[in-house]
Protein backbone atom coordinates (compact mmCIF):
# COMPACT_ATOMS: atom_id res chain seq x y z
CA UNK A 1 0.00 0.00 0.00
CA UNK A 2 1.29 2.97 -1.14
CA UNK A 3 1.23 6.12 1.61
CA UNK A 4 1.76 9.78 1.07
CA UNK A 5 1.96 12.94 3.10
CA UNK A 6 1.37 17.05 2.38
CA UNK A 7 1.77 19.50 5.17
CA UNK A 8 1.08 23.36 5.41
CA UNK A 9 3.16 25.57 7.66
CA UNK A 10 1.91 28.70 9.34
CA UNK A 11 3.98 31.38 10.17
CA UNK A 12 2.22 33.23 13.04
CA UNK A 13 3.65 36.92 14.62
CA UNK A 14 1.58 38.64 17.82
CA UNK A 15 -0.99 37.72 20.02
CA UNK A 16 -4.01 35.77 18.45
CA UNK A 17 -6.26 38.79 18.75
CA UNK A 18 -3.96 41.18 16.91
CA UNK A 19 -1.74 39.06 15.43
CA UNK A 20 -1.51 37.28 11.83
CA UNK A 21 -0.18 34.32 10.12
CA UNK A 22 0.49 33.18 6.77
CA UNK A 23 -0.34 29.22 5.58
CA UNK A 24 1.92 28.38 3.22
CA UNK A 25 1.02 25.00 1.23
CA UNK A 26 4.65 22.57 1.42
CA UNK A 27 3.33 22.00 -2.63
CA UNK A 28 3.43 25.89 -3.06
CA UNK A 29 0.11 25.75 -3.98
CA UNK A 30 -1.13 28.58 -2.05
CA UNK A 31 -0.11 31.09 0.50
CA UNK A 32 -3.53 32.42 2.43
CA UNK A 33 -3.47 35.02 5.21
CA UNK A 34 -4.92 33.85 8.60
CA UNK A 35 -6.23 36.11 11.79
CA UNK A 36 -7.85 34.91 14.49
CA UNK A 37 -10.78 38.12 14.23
CA UNK A 38 -11.31 36.91 10.44
CA UNK A 39 -12.00 33.12 12.07
CA UNK A 40 -15.24 34.29 14.21
CA UNK A 41 -16.14 37.72 12.14
CA UNK A 42 -15.75 39.32 9.05
CA UNK A 43 -13.33 36.94 6.73
CA UNK A 44 -11.99 40.43 5.18
CA UNK A 45 -9.77 38.24 2.84
CA UNK A 46 -8.44 35.83 5.01
CA UNK A 47 -8.97 32.21 5.51
CA UNK A 48 -9.59 30.20 8.46
CA UNK A 49 -8.99 26.77 9.52
CA UNK A 50 -12.93 25.97 9.49
CA UNK A 51 -12.58 27.15 5.13
CA UNK A 52 -9.84 25.12 4.91
CA UNK A 53 -11.44 22.34 6.45
CA UNK A 54 -14.14 23.27 3.35
CA UNK A 55 -11.90 23.04 0.88
CA UNK A 56 -10.92 19.66 1.72
CA UNK A 57 -13.76 18.16 1.73
CA UNK A 58 -15.39 19.64 -1.14
CA UNK A 59 -12.12 18.71 -3.24
CA UNK A 60 -11.99 15.21 -1.84
CA UNK A 61 -15.75 14.29 -2.24
CA UNK A 62 -15.65 15.93 -5.96
CA UNK A 63 -12.88 13.37 -6.54
CA UNK A 64 -15.04 10.53 -4.81
CA UNK A 65 -18.03 11.51 -6.73
CA UNK A 66 -16.64 11.84 -10.46
CA UNK A 67 -14.76 8.46 -9.71
CA UNK A 68 -18.65 7.06 -8.93
CA UNK A 69 -20.14 8.63 -11.76
CA UNK A 70 -17.38 6.77 -14.43
CA UNK A 71 -17.79 3.39 -12.58
CA UNK A 72 -21.24 3.51 -12.95
CA UNK A 73 -20.91 4.81 -16.25
CA UNK A 74 -22.47 7.91 -16.00
CA UNK A 75 -21.11 11.28 -16.83
CA UNK A 76 -21.66 15.41 -16.02
CA UNK A 77 -20.77 17.96 -18.53
CA UNK A 78 -19.81 19.62 -14.98
CA UNK A 79 -20.51 18.98 -11.31
CA UNK A 80 -19.62 21.96 -8.81
CA UNK A 81 -19.56 21.03 -4.85
CA UNK A 82 -19.82 23.26 -1.98
CA UNK A 83 -18.99 22.65 1.36
CA UNK A 84 -19.97 24.78 3.87
CA UNK A 85 -18.36 23.54 7.98
CA UNK A 86 -20.58 24.87 10.50
CA UNK A 87 -18.83 26.03 13.64
CA UNK A 88 -20.40 27.23 17.08
CA UNK A 89 -18.42 29.83 19.42
CA UNK A 90 -19.37 29.57 22.95
CA UNK A 91 -17.84 29.70 25.85
CA UNK A 92 -15.87 26.39 26.40
CA UNK A 93 -14.53 27.68 22.64
CA UNK A 94 -15.01 26.77 18.89
CA UNK A 95 -16.78 23.76 18.53
CA UNK A 96 -16.96 22.53 14.64
CA UNK A 97 -20.14 20.75 14.42
CA UNK A 98 -21.13 20.18 10.60
CA UNK A 99 -20.49 19.99 7.17
CA UNK A 100 -22.85 20.23 4.10
CA UNK A 101 -21.97 19.22 0.57
CA UNK A 102 -24.18 20.52 -2.21
CA UNK A 103 -23.80 18.58 -5.13
CA UNK A 104 -25.16 20.44 -8.30
CA UNK A 105 -24.43 18.09 -11.57
CA UNK A 106 -24.93 19.75 -14.98
CA UNK A 107 -25.90 17.75 -18.01
CA UNK A 108 -25.81 14.52 -16.52
CA UNK A 109 -26.47 11.31 -18.36
CA UNK A 110 -26.47 7.94 -17.43
CA UNK A 111 -28.66 8.95 -14.05
CA UNK A 112 -31.80 10.29 -13.43
CA UNK A 113 -31.87 12.92 -10.30
CA UNK A 114 -33.13 10.00 -8.34
CA UNK A 115 -29.82 8.28 -9.38
CA UNK A 116 -27.77 10.79 -8.77
CA UNK A 117 -28.58 11.62 -5.24
CA UNK A 118 -28.36 7.79 -4.03
CA UNK A 119 -24.65 7.82 -6.05
CA UNK A 120 -24.04 10.85 -4.83
CA UNK A 121 -24.66 9.54 -0.65
CA UNK A 122 -22.66 6.73 -1.31
CA UNK A 123 -19.50 8.49 -2.54
CA UNK A 124 -19.68 10.37 0.28
CA UNK A 125 -18.75 7.48 2.73
CA UNK A 126 -16.20 6.76 0.52
CA UNK A 127 -14.42 10.42 0.89
CA UNK A 128 -11.65 9.39 3.33
CA UNK A 129 -11.99 13.42 4.28
CA UNK A 130 -15.52 12.46 5.11
CA UNK A 131 -14.40 9.68 7.24
CA UNK A 132 -12.07 11.18 9.16
CA UNK A 133 -14.80 13.91 9.90
CA UNK A 134 -17.19 11.52 10.64
CA UNK A 135 -17.81 10.71 14.31
CA UNK A 136 -17.26 14.42 15.78
CA UNK A 137 -19.62 16.78 13.08
CA UNK A 138 -22.31 15.89 11.03
CA UNK A 139 -22.38 15.23 7.39
CA UNK A 140 -25.52 16.41 5.08
CA UNK A 141 -25.32 15.41 1.51
CA UNK A 142 -28.11 17.93 -0.96
CA UNK A 143 -27.98 16.90 -4.43
CA UNK A 144 -29.08 19.16 -7.50
CA UNK A 145 -29.12 18.23 -11.21
CA UNK A 146 -29.38 20.85 -14.03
Amino acid sequence: MASFERHVDVEWAGSVMEGSGVATAGTGAFTLPVTFPSRIGEPAGKTSPEELMAAAHAACFAMALNGALGRKPATADKTVIRATVHADKGDTGIKIVSSKLEVTAYGLKGLDAAGFDALAKEAEGKCPVSNAYRGTMQITVETKVV
